[in-house]
Parts: structure tokens; sequence; C-alpha cells
């Protein structure tokens, strides 16, 4: 029978590392040398050759050696030619399938140099199940040698990711190592400034992209990184509120390394599983920190509590303060359009459990406006029973934040809004030289609308921006004014006309809600001081 040969060879990364920098013995060109020799001694029709580099022996999952195996079962060859059994495969479950299975049943030779494995001798089976064990036995160990290896690493503080977080680079001495990027880092302080500010994760997503400010998978692929993103259409991919919040909870940013989150299920499944916490590696201070633990603390409070802005940008004060009586779940605040003579707009608190679990009885909503009369008026009272400056003074001390924060934000905002001007201007000129050349008669009215509509275009985006951040602005400055007012209520702490964070912060701990009796149309609510009553 004529032997039609198809000569397969492998090289894992493994095996790269074993091989001696002066000597290429393993390598795939001297595999695919010794095969054609050997087939040419013994008179064998070669009819491909398939070849797999940088390819693990474990399974199947090597792109000629599918191909190898879809040949021999339609015919095209019928005998597979390797320098040794390790080369077509070091898994046992393999060796059983194809060499004695599948190709008894296609009529497939197998043959080995090295190790003289040949399956048309019937004897030779037990040495090939042997080697094959060997082979597993080997896969085994270095799966095990390779998770001790990245442990020890990780635990000597070296990054082992693939690609280094966005803000930073691979030291260029120390790949495993990493440095601040100037520029990305930039971006980073800005989204943990806005959101220590009270800014919501798509306030911030609207500001990064108004400003042309390149997304995360852009921005490597611009430095040249080989990064890719199988989801992610470059021409049209932004920032969006997922990555705000990941990039929000990652410790890289002030200066720890947290790996080992997911390990491999094993050399044969190539899936991964979660770690539990406990067994995560981190290590502090392993490289230069980009924020400042007083912002990481501010923005993992808040991320902690669940605290969401307004549309103004600021944290309602009554935010993670008021409690259901019945099952102890936060009360969600909602805002609804009531019909009348003059339709408004009024903002309820009720239960999550009955809102949104409907696991509790306590569904009555209660007005935002009848419950922060309640708490006025009860910081009044006690504060006409129970009046002392000194406590009052220490308990506004240890809440006083200071407003570095919002006016460095409010900086950022107004430079923005200053950039925009000049580019409204920019396109506004633009226009007018355009407008004259239509008139002039230098270009057709056609052109002229063609090209004009651009400029009227993005100077009415530019405009609606301009418009937000004014807003935000404000916003920004009914914050920092609710804080000026909490310097003034210690001056007039004898009595307090309206509430604001600051005072709700000094003086309640939180506000239990109970159920509402429909008989006396009631309900019991309780108020836990931030001081002894």
């Amino acid at each position: 029978m004529l032997e039609k040969v198809g000569v397969y060879c492998r090289l894992s990364d493994e095996d790269r590392d074993k091989i001696n920098k002066n000597d290429d013995s393993d390598s795939i060109v001297n595999q695919r040398s010794m095969c054609l020799k050997y087939a040419q001694q013994f008179g064998w029709n070669v009819v491909d050759i398939y070849s797999d580099d940088d390819f693990s022996g474990a399974g199947t999952y090597r792109p000629d050696f599918e191909r190898l195996i879809k040949d021999c079962k339609s015919g095209k060859i019928n005998l597979v030619l390797c320098k040794s059994q390790s080369r077509f495969s070091r898994d046992m479950e393999v060796i059983e399938r194809y060499l004695h299975n599948k190709f008894i049943e296609w009529n497939v030779r197998f043959v080995s140099i090295v190790d003289n494995a040949d399956t048309s001798i019937a004897s030779n089976k037990k040495a090939r199940q042997i080697n094959g064990l060997i082979n597993e036995w080997y896969l085994d160990d270095l799966s095990t040698n390779i998770k001790k290896s990245l442990k020890n690493k990780r635990e000597d503080g070296l990054f082992m990711g693939s690609f280094a977080p966005y803000g930073y680079d691979r030291s260029t001495s120390d790949s495993h190592k990493l440095v601040v990027d100037p520029v990305a880092s930039k971006v980073v302080k800005t989204i943990f400034k806005m959101y220590a500010s009270g800014f919501g994760y798509s306030k911030i997503c609207d500001y990064l992209n108004c400003n042309h400010i390149p997304p995360r998978s852009v921005y490597k692929r611009q430095k040249g990184s080989k990064f890719v993103c199988s989801n992610c259409d470059y021409k049209k991919v932004k920032w969006n509120p997922d990555t705000i919040a990941q990039m929000l909870k990652n410790e890289v940013y002030i200066g720890n390394l947290v790996q080992g989150k997911t390990t491999s299920m094993g050399y044969k499944v190539h899936k991964f599983k979660k770690v539990d916490e406990k067994d995560w590696c981190r290590v502090e201070r392993a490289h230069e920190p980009i924020i400042d633990l007083e912002t990481w603390k501010k923005v993992q409070s808040i991320l902690g509590t669940h605290q969401k802005p307004m549309k103004t940008g600021e944290i309602h004060y009554l935010t993670r303060k008021v409690y259901c009586g019945c099952c102890r779940k936060v009360f969600m605040r909602n805002v609804y359009r009531v019909k009348g003579k003059k339709p408004e707009k009024r903002a309820y608190l009720q239960c999550k459990g009955a809102k949104k679990y409907h696991t509790c009885d306590n569904n009555k909503a209660i007005r935002m406006d009848e419950l922060e009369k309640i708490i006025l008026d009860a910081i009044n009272d006690l504060l006409d029973n129970y009046y002392d400056p000194k406590i009052l003074q220490e308990l506004y001390n240890k809440r006083k934040e200071p407003d570095t924060t919002q006016d460095e934000t409010r900086k950022i905002l107004e430079k923005e809004k200053y950039n925009l001007i000049q580019k409204i201007e920019e396109n506004k000129a633009f226009y007018r030289n355009l407008y004259e050349d239509k008139v002039k008669g230098a270009i057709t009215i056609d052109m002229f609308r063609m090209m004009s509509s651009d400029y009227l275009k993005e100077i009415e985006i530019m405009t609606k921006r301009i418009e937000r951040i004014d807003s935000e602005i404000k916003s920004l400055e009914v914050v920092k004014e609710e804080r000026r007012e909490g310097d003034l209520f210690l001056k007039k702490y004898r009595h307090i006309d309206k509430l604001n964070k600051v005072i709700v912060d000094a003086f309640i701990e939180k506000v239990t809600v109970g159920a509402f009796h429909k008989d006396t149309k009631t309900r019991e609510i309780e108020i836990t001081w931030n001081m002894e009553a």
C-alpha cells in the first residue's frame, strides 16, 4: 500500500524553555528535517506538513492538529509521522482516542522516530501507553509548578497580568513592575475626584466623552499595545459606567497589587474559576500610587453605601439614613409627577423590601417633605432641651468635609467651558468666512450647505454642553453653600430653619420608619441620634 504521509511538528513554550540557546534539536525546523529524511529513507510519499508553534501538548486546541485529524478521517493521509509521541500529544486521553481507536477505524498508521512508537506493531502498544502516562504526568507536574511559580512571583509584588492597568505602563527595566503613565494617570485622578465630589458614573462618562478623552481600549491601541477587545468597535467605543465602576474599586490605584482572583480548572480544562477573596494575593505598596488614601477611602465609603447622586450631581442628605422599622431595609427615594390643579414633581421614600423585593408589608410611602419637617422639628426640640455648644462643636468638626475637591472639580468644569467657548468662536469665524466665499461665488450653495452644517452642528453640541456645565457648577455651589451654612449653624444652633447634609450627618445616625396604621393614619418614626440625648 502506498504510504501517504502527514508530517506533524509541534513546539510549545515549555519545550522552548528547555532548549539550549546553542541547540536547535527540538525546533520546528529540526523536527521537520528529521521526519522528511526518515520518510525518504523508506520511500514514503509526504503529502503535507502540519506545524503548530507555541501550542501546548495538552488537549487538541491546535489549528494544524485539527487539520491533520480532518485529513486522516477523509483519507488524504494514511500515516502520521512525528519526531516523538509527545509531539503528537502529551494527553493520555488523546493518545487513546486516536492512536488506539480512531486511527484503527480510519486505517491510519502512527509512527514516531525517537521513541519507536508504531501502531502497526501490536506488541508496541504497551510502550506507547507507558509513554502516554509519562507525558501525562509531565503535564500534571508542569501545571503544578507553573501555578507555584506564579504564586511566588505575585507574593513578591510582581505584576503578572498580560496588560498594564489603565493609568500605568510596564517598566522598561522590569516588565513585571508598574510605573505611572503621566497622561492616563491624570484621567484616573479626575475620575476619582469627580466621584468623590458627588458626580455619578454617567456624568463622569459624559465629561470624558465630551472632552474627547479616548477610552481605555482605544488609548492602549494608540500607544501600540496588542490589547484586543473582541466586543469593541474602536471607532464608536466610548467611556461607559461599568468601566468607571470597575476602576473606582481597583486597589492598583493606591499602589496595591491584588492578583490571583481566578485560577485554571486544570491543564486539560481551558476554563477558569473564581478564587475565594481570602486566598487572593494582595501586596501593598507594590508600586507608586496614583490616588491618595484620603480620596480612596472617601470613594469606597460612597461605593459601600450605594449612595446615588441626584440629577444635580449631589447626594441627598437622607441617603442611607432612613430604614424600615419592619424589615430593617433602607428606604428608597423616588420622584413622581403628582396630578392636580398645579401638577408638580414630589419626592417620596419607600421601603426597599416592599418596593423592590416585595418581601415587606410596610409598603406605604412617606412624603419626603413631611419626613424632613419631622426631623427638623426633632432636631430643634433636641437643641432646646439638650443644648451643649462644646458637644455640637466636636460633632461638627468631626464631620466637616474640606472644600478642596469641590474647588478642583469646579476648576476642571470652568476650564472645559472656557475651551468650548473658544471653539464656538472659531467655528463661528469659519462659518462667516464660508458665507463670504459663497457670496463671492468661490463655492457653490450646495457646498456651502454641506460644509456649514458640520460647523453649526458642532456649535449646537458645544452650546448644550456649556449649559450642562453651568448646571453642574450651580450644583457644586449648592453643596458648598450647605457647608457654609454648616459653619453658621454653630452660631445659631439654638434653632435650625433648614436641613442639609452637614446638619443631618452631625445629628442623626439613622431614622426608622414603622408601618402605616390605617385606623389612626399614623406611623411610628424613631430617630437614632449621634449624641446621648
